[in-house]
């Protein structure tokens, strides 16, 4: 027996979902096309929403937070030295294998040094926190250090570019009811900038990776 045809009203519904399945794939072709065409300011407006970079120059502190110690106490130096804050805060970093064996500087003791060789005098330089291994870890190092120094009232943070957000976050999380005001200043990788770190392997990959790390800290803390 010949198959039952199929009635007229199932036809037309068939071909309208075929239909509304190809204007969605058309559009989809489309805004992926739209978005190629104009990654470049697509891609720049994502990393200037992203990246924090407060204008602080009469800070009472200078906060060097641990990780690369070959860009970060520089900066603060320079800070320093054009008058942002009088003193710097350093993170007394926990110590990795190879420190600990006494085969390279603790982390403290590489920015200290750094810090000395660019014109910081030891009276403005400050170690805080005991062993710190994130920046959640940092935030309460330096509450514990204005439980003591009430007379501080605004603190500037230095670090890379994409940490920016996620460190103000949990600075003036932690520092809520101090009544201290937290600003943040985006240090310049040499490798990229906002304009350009989608052509970057290693903008992609920091991007990626802050990314990740902000969402695990939007949940945990």
């Amino acid at each position: 027996m010949p198959p039952n045809p199929q009635p007229p009203a199932a036809i037309s519904a068939k071909r309208r979902c075929l239909r509304r399945i190809g204007w969605l794939l058309a559009f989809a072709c489309a805004l992926l096309l739209v978005c190629y065409i104009f990654r470049a300011p697509l891609l720049t407006g994502v990393a200037e929403a992203w990246v924090v970079n407060d204008l602080a120059t009469n800070a009472d502190a200078i906060v060097v937070l641990g990780g690369n110690p070959d860009v970060r106490p520089f900066e603060a130096a320079r800070l320093y030295q054009a008058g942002a804050a009088p003193r710097i805060l350093y993170m007394n970093v926990k110590f990795n294998p190879v420190a600990e064996q006494g085969v390279t500087l603790p982390q403290r003791e590489i920015t200290r040094r750094v810090l000395l060789s660019n014109g910081i005098p030891e009276t403005a330089m400050v170690a805080v926190g005991n062993g710190v291994a994130n920046t959640y870890d940092e935030s309460l190092a330096v509450r514990a250090w204005l439980a003591t120094n009430n007379s501080a009232k605004t603190i500037l943070i230095v670090t890379d570019l994409w940490h920016t957000r996620r460190a103000r976050w949990i600075f003036r999380k932690e520092l809520q009811g101090t009544g201290v005001q937290v600003h943040v200043h985006a240090i310049d990788p040499r490798e990229y900038s906002v304009s350009n770190w989608w052509q970057h392997k290693q903008g992609l990959l920091a991007f990626n990776n802050e990314f990740i790390k902000s969402v695990y800290y939007w949940v945990k803390y």
